[in-house]
């Protein structure tokens, strides 16, 4: 019996032994496996771009003032591009001199404050090619088509007290331009929302009743806008430091947003004139 054991304890050490060597000769002769690719780490926003600007408008105007006014124009914009589209935004804040007066005012011309407006809007796109992960909406100079969407937005503290709220909705078609540009149109649904203090009820004369709030519903109406960025790459290099880009906009028929002929100067006889309700 003791034999026996022996004999089974000696075939174990000698089949654990064979199977230590083998497992050795099989990890020198086995090829090393392929060393892993690097993971690279990918920005969430692949262009970020953000930019404060000033400037000066010594023609501008206003609706409902005659005449020109100039105006100083601070403005943030923000723009972004990220897996899969891009992002637009602006603020400005306008001042005024006093040519466009701000609400009260007592004798409008002489020393009266400037009014201020504060103008906002955004776009974004979702691109089609990245979305379903394909190029079948590339075709020539055309690089992508995507789904536009935005808002404006904005706010003055003149008599008219504006207060225009906006959305767009769209396809837009981008092209490439040389030296890394670009073109993009986009066609769109345009609906508008405003406020005229001159539609509000107790303003208006005449028959008509007016607007208890003076918000005015447009109709429905099409948008067509553009924006276009392009290195001026053809310069020498020791001055290639410059580029041109713009934005342009063109919007259809819109309506007054109130009933027909609800202002007009038999109506409203103080049409222009100062408004009612200024503080004389």
């Amino acid at each position: 019996m003791e034999y026996r054991t022996k004999a089974v304890a000696a075939a174990a050490l000698s089949l654990a032994t064979l199977a230590l060597t083998s497992f050795a000769w099989a990890a020198d002769v086995a090829p090393m496996p392929a060393k892993a690719k690097p993971i690279i780490d990918v920005p969430f926003f692949r262009v970020n771009d953000n930019r404060l600007t000033y400037a000066y408008q010594f023609t501008g105007t206003s609706p409902g003032k005659p005449g020109e006014t100039a105006k100083q124009v601070v403005a943030f914009t923000h723009f972004d591009v990220w897996a899969y589209g891009t992002n637009f935004f602006s603020v400005s804040l306008m001042k005024s001199d006093g040519a466009d007066y701000a609400v009260p005012c007592r004798s409008p011309g002489q020393g009266c404050a400037g009014a201020t407006e504060i103008y906002g809007l955004f776009r974004s796109t979702l691109g089609f090619n990245e979305v379903f992960n394909t190029k079948a909406f590339s075709a020539g100079p055309m690089r992508n088509v995507s789904f536009v969407f935005g808002a404006d937005a904005n706010t003055k503290n003149d008599f008219l007290a504006p207060a225009k709220r906006a959305v767009v909705a769209g396809l837009q078609f981008g092209f490439d331009l040389p030296y890394k540009g670009f073109f993009n149109v986009a066609p769109m649904y345009y609906q508008e929302w405003n406020h005229n203090s001159f539609l509000q009820t107790g303003t208006i004369v005449g028959p008509y009743p007016g607007i208890p709030d003076g918000v005015t519903r447009f109709n429905p109406t099409w948008a067509v806008e553009m924006n276009y960025y392009m290195d001026l790459g053809f310069l020498p290099e020791s001055i290639n430091y410059f580029s041109v880009s713009g934005r342009a906009g063109f919007y259809g028929p819109k309506g007054t947003g109130a009933a027909p002929g609800l202002v007009s100067p038999a109506s409203a006889p103080w049409v222009g004139q100062n408004p009612p309700g200024m503080v004389t």
